[in-house]
């Protein structure tokens, strides 16, 4: 209702202005006419003057006598009879002067009037005095004229005379009397456009009036008006989130040399928490989006005080927006783990408790716009791992649940996975089942897959028969080495001039973060085979949560733990202890550690408090060209050491070769 009032308000308005624009107009016509140089009206106005002038004139001689003859301009000649006078006067044989009127029947003898009139006759007709004249004889010489020669700076063309047209009376006057009609409607026109527009402004104002409390409740509960506030409001906030110097002056500290320790500090950008979305529930997940670096996502799991709100929420947050949330989405049940899909950059994906696979769309509404059944077809029990397989015309979203299923999914159509994967292990006592907490694909890979489970160990898994091994758990190889369930599995990231793909960390409520190297695929085990890490960092005095390689540099990697410790190591400077140990937060556990994909030099830490910390690590990100020979050695030292230990075969030593 309020756009349609506010339309026709506008078109009110456009009117009133174009009929002001148009009295305007004619006016500034008239004006221009008036200045114009002189038409045939105005000359016809004067013709018309000169006319009455002479008329009057004429009349007025008449009636006074007076002779209108021009005298003589000779000497000693008496002036000329009046023609008024002779007018009607007739000589008789006799010499006697009358009148005749001008219709012959009507004579009338005027009497003594005529014999006054005959006397100013005579004196009229007074010869006049003839002087004598005498013969003069002259001789007459004609000079010829010399010619003169003129010279005008002017344009020498032939003149032409144009006769200026004779305009008649009654042309004169119908021209009057048509600009007295234009004249007319011209004045009408304007009072009628005066009248239009004070109506016009009054419709305005009769609209443009004060609204109700009802009319202005149901305005600022209206969608649209909801939609545009959110969407203005966080322009304006991102705006004045920038945290730019703009009177930095760069001319100062230009000499000053640098602290050695300043490259290995990590510093807070912002922590990111809203209490709608974060009060009382904790982070289980967190993602960056492939495209956008200022974008992360993160997800919570249930509010148990809060009986009316989602189980499930999902926020997207920016960089440039620290005070809410860019987007937020909402689940029936906790969401346990989320991820941006690296095709579509507007696309989230969440596992939920209760097994389901949701999909957000950032152009939608808080709902999913997609999620798979409640069926056995699918999980039937929480889901704590996902990834997204692939490549841009052909990739799969990879699913696990406790329940050993792993679950392939064709993004655009989640009613039932493309292939489903039971992973059991006949050797276990109790159940054959393995509980996933945990999954990882190594680069450039997309059928062979590693799993952490609850009992501790890791195994590998193939989607698909392959040479050697078939499709399933590869039930003899079996990563032993932590005591307690597996939180976080990562392999090295393929960057460098050094491979080291098949090097994958662990983190575990053991206390302890294990370096692995992956078993050649091409020579499976025919027996039970159990596989030691090569390295175990033991620094850590409290649950390890999760663990991931940096992006960017070979030997960098970080952990999170249960004390809110955010641990960075270099395994090139040091592998006993973190380069940098910071206390992040309120001192309550951190879930989770993402890095972030554009350079690493981000990360972004969830919180079980809620809260979302984001953390720079500054030139530790910044790789040298040695590193990667470096971990080489440092690789080398480790299995060297396992062996002299007897922990680890030797196959080991093939990772030490350069590739």
């Amino acid at each position: 209702m309020s756009d349609k009032r506010r339309a026709e308000i506008e078109a009110k308005r456009a009117k009133l202005a174009e009929l002001r624009k148009a009295r305007a107009d004619r006016q500034r016509a008239e004006t221009e006419r008036r200045q114009a140089e002189p038409g045939p009206s105005s000359g016809a106005r004067r013709d018309v003057d000169d006319l009455v002038n002479q008329l009057v004139g004429s009349r007025s001689g008449l009636d006074t006598g007076e002779d209108l003859t021009p005298s003589s301009s000779l000497p000693n000649t008496p002036p000329r009879p009046s023609t008024n006078l002779l007018h009607g006067l007739t000589l008789s044989p006799s010499g006697r002067v009358s009148r005749q009127s001008d219709v012959g029947s009507d004579k009338v003898s005027m009497g003594t009037t005529m014999m006054g009139m005959m006397e100013h006759v005579d004196r009229v007709l007074t010869p006049r005095f003839i002087p004598d004249l005498i013969d003069v004889e002259q001789e007459l010489f004609e000079l010829p004229q010399r010619e003169r020669v003129i010279y005008n700076k002017e344009v020498q063309t032939t003149a032409i005379e144009t006769e200026t047209p004779q305009i008649s009376e009654n042309e004169i006057r119908q021209q009057i009397m048509r600009e007295r009609e234009l004249e007319a409607e011209r004045i009408a026109q304007d009072k009628e456009l005066e009248e239009e527009s004070v109506q016009l402004e009054k419709e305005i104002e009769e609209e443009i009036r004060e609204l109700t409390e009802e009319e202005r409740s149901h305005i600022l509960s209206a969608p649209e008006f909801l939609d545009f506030v959110e969407q203005s409001s966080k322009i304006v906030q991102r705006a004045l989130n920038d945290g730019y110097d703009y009177i930095r002056d760069y001319t100062i500290g230009t000499e000053a040399n640098g602290d050695d320790s300043e490259g290995k500090r990590v510093k807070r950008i912002c922590a990111f928490y809203d209490e709608r979305c974060g009060k009382n529930r904790s982070i289980t997940d967190i993602d960056w989006s492939p495209k956008y670096p200022e974008l992360s996502v993160a997800s919570y799991n249930k509010n148990p005080a809060a009986l009316n709100e989602p189980d499930g929420i999902v926020a997207v947050w920016n960089l440039h927006l620290l005070d809410r949330s860019e987007f937020v989405f909402h689940s029936q049940s906790d969401v346990l783990s989320v991820t941006f899909s690296p095709f579509h950059s507007n696309l989230v994906f969440g596992g939920t408790y209760s097994g389901q696979i949701l999909l957000w769309d950032t152009r939608s509404k808080h709902l999913p716009v997609l999620k798979t059944p409640l069926s056995a077809a699918g999980h039937t029990h929480p889901v704590y791992a996902m990834q997204m397989v692939g490549t841009q015309n052909a990739h799969n979203l990879i699913t696990s649940s406790t329940d050993g299923t792993v679950c392939s999914w064709l993004v655009d159509m989640l009613a039932q996975p493309q292939e489903t994967l039971e992973l059991i292990h006949a050797g276990h006592n109790k159940t054959g089942e393995v509980a996933i907490t945990t999954l990882d694909f190594p680069d450039n890979e997309t059928t062979t897959f590693w799993v952490g489970t609850e009992e501790g160990n890791v195994y590998q898994a193939n989607r698909y028969d392959r040479a050697g091994a078939k499709a399933g758990l590869n039930q003899y190889d079996i990563y032993k080495g932590h005591a307690g369930p597996v939180m976080g599995l990562h392999f090295h990231p393929l960057v460098g001039p050094v491979d080291f793909s098949d090097l994958f960390l662990t983190a575990s409520v053991d206390w302890t973060v294990k370096l692995w190297r992956a078993k050649s695929l091409a020579k499976p085990s025919t027996a039970a085979h159990a596989i030691s890490p090569i390295y175990s960092f033991d620094e850590a005095d409290d649950y390890v949560y999760d663990v991931k390689w940096h992006p960017a540099h070979p030997a960098l990697f970080g952990t999170v733990d249960g004390s809110g410790r955010f641990d960075v190591w270099n395994l090139n400077t040091d592998t006993e202890v973190p380069i940098v140990s910071t206390n992040v937060g309120s001192g309550r556990a951190i879930n989770k550690l993402q890095w972030d994909r554009k350079d690493g030099r981000r990360a972004a830490l969830g919180g079980s408090d809620g809260k979302l910390y984001v953390y720079d690590i500054g030139d530790m990100a910044l790789p040298r060209e040695s590193e990667w020979t470096d971990l080489q050695k440092t690789v080398a030292g480790f299995i060297g050491g396992a062996q002299a230990n007897g922990v680890v075969d030797g196959d080991a030593t093939r990772i030490v070769a350069g590739r």
